[in-house]
């Protein structure tokens, strides 16, 4: 029964509460580096390092952390994970850290890692924390590969910088710019809809504040007042 629920709070995030797909969070950097495959990959690995360290931190802390500033200490917390892990690109990955841009350290403010620190990392055991940021991580990264595999296939014939369409069709640049993105973006958001048959986005939506991981976060800031 233990290794159950572990697997079901890995898997959580993968597919009934994918951080993308399902709760529609993170949509800034998902539009963003999804020109290409490998930028979706690199900025989802990177969002997961984050995800992993934060939840073990703040599931370490949250017995002394200050109930009036968690928000501004979690802040901090994912802020030095941040910082780390942009180091790390910068000196072994040049090249992503160049693509990812401003986007690498604005996972800072990432939503998907504020609301997972406020409603899984302050409430679970450390262990079960790790689990839950690698399953948000996995499902963020998965959206993000996904995504940019479509429009860099259709905006530019190739995937992961391998040509596939140059014998098959043109290319069509759309893809690779906003309104491509935004189109494939509610494209796979209908396709993971149809898949689930509506489940899992009906239950978020019905569920209101309750059914959103940021959900406390957002109270602490609007006074306690939730979704008013």
């Amino acid at each position: 029964m233990a290794s159950s629920n572990k697997l079901k709070i890995l898997v959580n995030g993968i597919i009934r509460e994918n951080p993308v797909l399902v709760l529609v969070l993170g949509t800034c950097p998902t539009l963003a580096v999804t020109t290409l495959a490998v930028n979706g990959l690199g900025m989802g690995l990177a969002a997961t390092l984050v995800l992993m360290g934060s939840n073990v931190a703040i599931s370490l802390l949250k017995r002394v952390i200050p109930d009036k500033v968690r928000i501004p200490a979690y802040i901090v917390i994912i802020a030095a994970f941040v910082t780390v892990v942009e180091f790390l690109v910068h000196a072994y990955v040049q090249s992503l850290y160049n693509a990812l841009g401003v986007f690498l350290p604005l996972i800072t403010v990432n939503c998907i890692i504020l609301g997972r620190a406020e409603m899984f990392a302050n409430k679970n055991k450390v262990f079960d924390s790790l689990l839950d940021g690698i399953g948000m991580g996995l499902g963020f990264t998965l959206a993000l590969v996904i995504i940019g595999s479509i429009r860099e296939i259709v905006g530019m014939g190739t995937w992961f910088g391998i040509p596939l369409t140059a014998n098959l069709f043109d290319s069509m640049t759309l893809f690779s710019l906003a309104p491509g993105g935004f189109f494939v973006f509610g494209c796979v958001v209908a396709l993971a809809n149809k898949v689930t048959k509506g489940r899992t986005l009906k239950n978020h939506k019905e569920g209101g504040c309750a059914g959103c991981p940021a959900a406390a976060a957002c109270s602490a800031f609007n006074g306690g007042k939730g979704e008013e």
